[in-house]
């Protein structure tokens, strides 16, 4: 608040902060052991005193009204004196208890006053103011009894900080506190001269009344209550103690002058006297004591501010030097402006950055390094300023004096002065150009690595020094069957084959060597169980510390090879088996060509006719021979024209009913719209017939053979996976049965010639070589599929023939591709098939997950009930089927829909019993558009 003088005191009404420092003022200041034993030390001499003053007390001296008009002022004087400095301590922290104790010093001072001016004999006979003979007595009486009144009222209010404040200005109090004593003192003067022959009488002939004892007593008693109280009021503070000290001299004061004593003059009344003297001082003199202490503190602290403030004067010309020197060598550039915008300062890495010298620069507006359309950011920026805001590391471009932009990051803070008020901005740039580029072009081959990272097609690997893995590509799902998250952490030990563990652990330790790059396969375990060949390309980063591999999948290339050398090696049996065929041929036209003339010379010799008749068969069976043989090597005469494959295969069930027997049931289930093909109808026609019999065969105790027409697709994916197959339109044709099956370790090898798995005498071996040899000079292609157990189909496929209209069919397979966005499961045992179908399903938008058999499909259809549809092969080895698993499956999820697969045709599955009827179906190979309409069906089932 603002200081203001206060009335008659002189005092200064202060500003204090809120946390006051009790140590500054008696009043709150704790009492400490030394105070107590001093003030103990005063009472004890006191009271000692007092104990030899008493029995003398009555003792008439000479009167000196001198000493009286002395100790009246002296005491006014003190009292006086004690009460500006309690009231100036009252001015610091405003409470009543410091108000009411120092109106009890002003109401003395005031009291022994007007007891001087009235007491007789000082300056007229009788005393001033028309003072009588009881005027001073009672002027004594309530003078010492408004002290202690004053001194309870400040025990009363005093608490450990104080007390209660007042609400007002403290200069306010204090006046009301001096105009209170004077009115009440000015009362009592009246009262006690103009009104004194209405008083009691006190003093008779120079001698105390009865009246005079009770008066005498009740003071005493306030006095002993003002002790009492102070006692009990605790804490005590300084003043408190010597408070206690002042009221025993008091009632010391009281015992001697108006109690013990006789008579005016007489010992109890000088002595008395003496004590109030000493009670007005003591209180005095432990404040000036206090005020020489402050005073002494004060020069001190002026002293030590002085010294400080010298100290901070060097020190801030020392850091401004040194804060000069920063900015000048600073890196960054450094500028101040004022609130319009003008440079005020500009360090040398401004003039480094921006190009303009400070004189160029200071007192030209910012502008000057501000593109066009930025320049309204000036203005916004000052706007925040002025509202006191902190701009942190914002990027911005900034024009270089050449029109080059920089790339800039900016601070800015308020510039202030001393009292606080905003006046200016101050803004550090430094130039991040280059690290700008060098971020984008790191960015960049970042992003160009991370894509490369995640879309390879080969396995990449990084691991630690102990082959624990970091890194793992997403393409280790397709090639591994892990997830990434399934391998980081792990040691690549968990997944090696180990007889390939030694071999890798080499590599590596090459690698830390020195080697650059090195080269080698091992061979990695599918999640599945079964092995992976990898091609593998390491290196080592010694910076890093870690190995970096790059793993191509060598399975497609191995099956790949195997299936090249299978070709081959069918190419080179029938080479061989052509050649031999057409020698032989030649043979056989030699005998065959004599056989006649050597009949026709021994017609006559039945003997030898007979002899001649069995050569004869000889040189036909082998001309059959020979005939198989030519066809399994594509070389036997073909007359192919084109024929409704439906007719030749109705004609060749009516062939086959009596051939076959009655224990064998012919079922045709022919397409209706069946394209033509360009074949010939006889090898086609022998081609059915030897799949019949060799069905026949593996049905001894009868059984159903199925024979079945379709039109089909082979698109790019089944022809990538069948190097001899071009995709395109072709007839099929389906020679299925119910019977034993082939082992699946002999699959490959039953279009070998002269291989049968009959008992010797029953099977020449060349039945499927020939249909082999016949179906690929005819352009088209075989597929077989057998379980053992429960039986075999055999597809041939036929080119169509060119030169036709589109069928209905046909369009209807040409129809938009349709896909969607559900959850499938596709479980298939064989790797390359799965592989085919998860990227088939995955082209048409949904997600895939795969499974190897019907334990892995079970396992993930209870982790996942967000899937849509099973698609699953019917035949798979293990203890469940396909129809096996989608029933465990319904049973687990009765919403989840199942689509079936197979390479039997949908016909034999179905009348072998193996599905039920309206079971959904998809027969392989099968093109996408099926695929797509079949899972579309399928889910909307």
């Amino acid at each position: 608040m603002t200081p203001m003088k206060m009335a008659n005191t002189g005092l200064r009404e202060v500003d204090v902060p809120a946390t006051i420092d009790r140590s500054t003022f008696l009043s709150t200041l704790p009492a400490t052991s030394t105070d107590r034993t001093a003030a103990l030390a005063i009472v004890g001499v006191s009271a000692i005193l007092f104990a030899l003053a008493v029995p003398f007390a009555g003792i008439p001296l000479l009167p000196v009204p001198a000493f009286v008009a002395s100790y009246q002022s002296a005491l006014a004087v003190s009292d006086i004196v004690t009460a500006v400095l309690l009231l100036s301590q009252f001015a610091v922290l405003r409470t009543r208890a410091l108000l009411w104790l120092a109106s009890g010093y002003l109401f003395t001072a005031a009291a022994a006053l007007v007891h001087a001016l009235t007491f007789p004999g000082l300056f007229t006979p009788t005393g001033l103011f028309g003072a009588g003979r009881q005027t001073t007595v009672w002027l004594y009486m309530i003078w010492h009894a408004g002290f202690p009144i004053c001194v309870l009222g400040y025990a009363w209010l005093k608490e450990a900080d104080g007390g209660a404040r007042i609400r007002g200005t403290t200069a306010g109090a204090i006046c009301a506190i001096v105009a209170g004593v004077i009115a009440a003192m000015t009362v009592f003067a009246w009262i006690v001269t103009a009104q004194h022959d209405l008083l009691p009488v006190l003093l008779r002939d120079g001698r105390y009344t009865p009246t005079m004892i009770g008066v005498v007593s009740f003071v005493w008693s306030l006095s002993f209550a003002a002790l009492v109280s102070l006692w009990f009021r605790k804490p005590h503070s300084v003043i408190d103690i010597w408070l206690m000290v002042v009221m025993c001299a008091w009632l010391f004061d009281i015992a001697l002058s108006a109690i013990v004593n006789v008579a005016r003059f007489d010992l109890g009344f000088y002595a008395g006297r003496l004590y109030g003297l000493c009670s007005a001082t003591f209180v005095l003199a432990v404040l000036l004591v206090e005020n020489v202490r402050l005073q002494a503190q004060t020069a001190g602290m002026v002293g030590a501010l002085k010294r400080r403030s010298d100290a901070e004067r060097d020190y801030h010309a020392e850091r401004e030097r040194l804060f000069t020197a920063v900015v000048e060598s600073s890196n960054d550039a450094i500028i101040t402006k004022s609130l319009d915008g003008t440079i005020t300062t500009w360090n040398n890495a401004a003039e480094r950055v921006f190009g303009y010298s400070a004189s160029e620069a200071v007192g030209r507006p910012i502008d000057i390094i501000m593109p066009d359309e930025l320049r309204e950011d000036v203005a916004e920026n000052l706007a925040r300023t002025r509202n006191g805001e902190v701009i942190d590391q914002q990027e911005a471009v900034r024009l270089h004096k050449n029109g080059q932009p920089i790339d800039v990051v900016l601070s800015q803070v308020p510039l202030r002065s001393t009292d606080g008020k905003i006046i200016g901005a101050s803004k550090v740039a430094r130039d991040v150009t280059e690290r700008k580029r060098a971020e984008i072009a790191l960015n960049r081959e970042i992003e160009e690595r991370q894509r490369i990272f995640e879309t390879s097609q080969d396995l990449i690997l990084v691991t630690d020094g102990f082959g624990n893995f970091i890194q793992v590509s997403p393409s280790v799902k397709d090639i591994l069957g892990y997830s990434p998250e399934d391998m980081v952490g792990h040691s690549a030990i968990e997944f090696i084959h180990p007889d390939d563990l030694e071999r890798t652990r080499g590599e590596m330790r090459a690698a830390r060597r020195g080697a650059v790059k090195r080269s080698f396969e091992a061979r990695y375990y599918h999640r599945d169980g079964h092995e992976v060949t990898l091609n593998w390309m390491g290196t080592w980063s010694e910076p890093v510390k870690r190995h970096f591999f790059i793993g191509r999948d060598l399975t497609e290339k191995q099956a790949a090879e195997a299936q090249l050398r299978q070709v081959q090696k069918m190419d080179s049996i029938g080479q061989l088996t052509g050649g031999v065929a057409h020698d032989f041929n030649n043979v056989l036209t030699v005998i065959t060509g004599t056989i006649g003339i050597l009949a026709d010379a021994v017609a006559d010799r039945p003997e030898l006719a007979a002899i001649t008749k069995l050569i004869d068969d000889a040189a036909e069976r082998g001309a059959q021979l020979t005939k198989h043989l030519l066809a399994f090597a594509r070389k036997q005469p073909l007359q192919p024209r084109e024929i409704d494959v439906n007719a030749l295969a109705l004609e060749a069930a009516k062939l086959l009913h009596p051939t076959l027997g009655e224990q064998i049931t012919i079922m045709p289930q022919l397409t209706e719209d069946a394209w033509p093909t360009l074949v010939d109808p006889g090898q086609l026609s022998t081609a059915i017939l030897n799949l019949a019999l060799n069905a026949r065969d593996a049905m001894p105790d009868g059984g159903t053979l199925v024979l079945e027409t379709r039109n089909v697709f082979l698109d790019d994916g089944y022809a990538s996976m069948n190097p001899d197959v071009t995709a395109g339109n072709y007839v099929m044709i389906a020679v299925s049965d119910t019977g034993s099956g082939i082992p699946a370790d002999l699959i490959d090898r039953v279009f070998d010639p002269f291989f049968t798995t009959k008992e010797v005498g029953k099977g020449t071996g060349l039945g499927l070589s020939m249909v082999f040899g016949f179906v690929k000079q005819s352009g088209g292609h075989i597929k077989i599929y057998s379980e053992e157990g429960h039986g075999t189909s055999v597809k041939i496929y036929l080119p169509r023939s060119t030169g036709v209209q589109e069928t209905e069919f046909e369009a209807l397979q040409n129809a938009p591709i349709a896909g969607g966005d559900e959850k499938i499961l596709i479980v298939e045992d064989d790797a390359l098939v799965r592989q085919y179908v998860v990227t088939q399903v995955k082209s048409l938008g949904y997600a895939a997950l795969e499974a190897a058999n019907a334990a892995e499909a079970l396992t993930i259809i209870d982790a996942d009930k967000n899937i849509d549809l099973l698609f699953t092969d019917v035949i798979m080895p293990g203890a469940m089927n396909g129809r096996q698993l989608a029933d465990e499956a319904a049973r687990r999820r009765p919403d989840l829909k199942t689509l079936f697969t197979s390479g039997y045709t949908e016909n034999a599955i179905v009348h072998h019993g193996r599905l039920d009827s309206g079971v959904l179906l998809l027969a392989k190979p099968y093109r996408k558009s099926e695929l797509a309409k079949m899972l579309r069906t399928a889910l909307a089932s």
